[in-house]
């Protein structure tokens, strides 16, 4: 193992625990279980199978839990949404966190964040005559013979008031069952009952066994079983451990960076939000550690939170100190909304207006680094700076720069940077690496071989529309922009603009194109809005293009032009029109490109 452990060592104790000791545990602090404050992935129905496969005495997987790491001690705070009696957890659940999770939010109402962020509650009913689990819906709240909320019977055994609840259950299903004039609960029934009822209480003795890794594992050990288990069916990786660790132990910065991801995702002024990207902790993460370490591998950061100098390779806890000063106020700069918003226009004005038409999240993160050491480290005054950092980003949207082994491309350009020292050369390096991609063989023959795709999620379409965007062209046979339907707000019930076949899908099939891949080729789409693409519908080129012709007169070979649409292309066999426009499309890539 990595950490200089012994080969064959166990560096875990096993713990027989029971579901409402660990959940006590994490409810008075003791337990530090970040999910409580993180978007949870699980599903209600996950739930609801979990409480079922629990009643049934099905294994429901084990918890695995990290002793307090030696040198956090002064550092570590609580996690949560309910009041905890421990100022500091004790431990870190390392896997089972979203099972843990599951068991304290439905069993004692602590309520968990959506993929918005916004707060849930988890309800789970159950059927004390039948046994079933569900997940909750108006139909088992208005059923009295339904307990809507599970976690209703926990919280009153909890506060001693279980018998009173039983009671004033047994009573509403025996109303309901009069208002249908069906007899009250049996003897046998009121048995049935009170036996289900109890099976649910039993739960919380429910054995859930408990792997507790040693005090003295360091973080690598950690994070490579962090990475590796994965009883809970969820993925676990790097990123997982580096915000459990700073959600644990940094919690400060861990809400501050909650904050701005929230805050992304909800349209206000003086936020974060943005038409352009979601930002999710791991986003932040990644920034913060390439502008204030100039490193591109996750794995740095616990390294570097932890006081590991990269240079020696030593622990320290002056390191430590001098990295988590480094980290915050890289995180500042990160965060900063003149920075952010100074960066996304930069963004826009290479096109991308929108989250549509952006293949790649690395992009933007790696991208808003480079501007970030840009502006703070080199001092690149601003205007050459947005136009410099606009065509970066239109070249690496583009070509999938940040895709494949992207840590290794951004350690090696953060590497390059080490040999620059002034704002001329930074703006200099940039731009030898962009002429370094975007050759004319790039644009003669690379780009047109990587639009012959009907792939869904095209860098080199998103990059065409773009480039629309850039040239500010109208939609085709249209006077709108195109920009301004990409943007929210611009639909209702119906798309105010369509992805639309130029030549139709139908006609292709009647012309002996069956396969989807032949017919929704990247080179066939164009953007039209919503009255032109019914007025279009199925028509054969030769036959729409006439009306279109006849409409704008001359200005229709303009439109073409602007469309990347070969001259006579309406008459054009399928296929050779296909390779024709490809060729057009990136022609007017490059126009976009040097507009920038």
């Amino acid at each position: 193992m990595s950490g200089g452990s012994v080969v064959g060592k166990e560096i875990f104790t096993n713990i027989p625990s029971k579901v409402k000791n660990l959940v006590d545990d994490v409810r008075i602090g003791k337990i530090g279980l970040p999910d409580l404050q993180r978007p949870f992935v699980w599903k209600d129905n996950k739930v609801r199978d979990l409480f079922d496969s629990m009643l049934r005495g099905y294994p429901i997987g084990y918890v695995m839990l990290w002793e307090s790491p030696t040198g956090y001690g002064e550092k570590k705070s609580s996690i949560g949404g309910n009041k905890k009696i421990y100022e500091e957890p004790k431990e870190l659940v390392i896997d089972g966190q979203q099972r843990l999770t599951a068991l304290v939010a439905a069993m004692y109402g602590v309520k968990v964040k959506d993929k918005n962020y916004g707060e849930h509650e988890i309800k789970i009913s159950y059927n004390p005559l039948t046994r079933e689990f569900a997940v909750w819906t108006t139909a088992t709240e208005r059923d009295q013979e339904w307990i809507s909320k599970i976690s209703d019977v926990f919280l009153a055994k909890e506060n001693n008031s279980f018998t009173k609840f039983r009671r004033a259950f047994i009573n509403g299903v025996n109303e309901a069952r009069e208002k249908k004039g069906l007899p009250e609960l049996s003897d046998e029934e009121l048995d049935l009952i009170e036996d289900n009822l109890n099976d649910l209480l039993g739960l919380e003795d429910f054995s859930l066994p408990t792997l507790e890794i040693s005090v003295n594992a360091d973080e690598q050990d950690v994070a490579d079983i962090f990475v590796r288990v994965n009883s809970g069916g969820q993925n676990l990786t790097e990123n997982n451990f580096i915000q459990t660790l700073i959600a644990v132990y940094e919690k400060e910065v861990h809400d501050q960076i909650t904050k701005f991801c929230e805050d992304s995702r909800i349209p206000k002024d003086g936020t974060s939000f943005n038409h352009i990207m979601e930002i999710d902790p791991q986003h932040l993460i990644r920034m913060a550690v390439g502008l204030g370490f100039h490193r591109a591998r996750l794995r740095y950061a616990y390294m570097l939170l932890r006081g590991k100098n990269l240079e020696t390779g030593k622990y320290s806890d002056e390191t430590r100190d001098q990295n988590l000063t480094i980290f915050k106020e890289a995180l500042e700069q990160v965060m900063n909304l003149n920075n952010w918003h100074a960066f996304l226009n930069c963004v826009a004005s290479a096109g991308y207006v929108s989250n549509k038409i952006i293949a790649s999240s690395n992009a933007i993160v790696f991208s808003y680094v480079l501007y970030l050491i840009g502006k703070l480290e080199y001092k690149v005054d601003t205007v050459r700076l947005n136009q410099t950092i606009s065509r970066w980003f239109f070249m690496s949207a583009i070509t999938y720069f940040y895709t494949g082994s992207t840590e290794s491309e951004v350690e090696k350009q953060f590497a390059d940077l080490r040999n620059i020292a002034t704002a001329d050369e930074f703006v200099a390096y940039i731009e030898k690496t962009i002429a370094g991609v975007f050759t004319d063989d790039y644009f003669n023959m690379t780009l047109p071989n990587e639009l012959n795709s009907s792939a869904a999620i095209s860098p080199s379409w998103y990059g065409y529309i773009a480039s629309q965007i850039v040239l500010n062209n109208p939609m085709l046979f249209s006077t709108s922009s195109l920009a301004n339907y990409l943007l929210p707000g611009s639909s209702g019930t119906k798309n105010a603009v369509d992805k639309h076949h130029i030549f139709p899908k139908h006609y292709l099939e009647q012309i002996g194109f069956t396969s989807d891949r032949d017919r929704n080729q990247t080179a066939n789409f164009t953007f039209l809005d919503y009255a032109t693409n019914i007025d279009i519908s199925d028509d054969a080129p030769a036959l729409y293009i006439e009306r279109y012709r006849e409409k704008f007169g001359k200005e229709f070979k303009t439109h073409c032009e602007n469309h990347a649409l070969p001259e006579g292309f309406e008459n054009m066999d399928y296929l050779e029109f296909l390779n024709q426009r490809r060729i057009l499309m990136a022609k007017i890539i490059k126009k976009a490109f040097e507009r920038l």
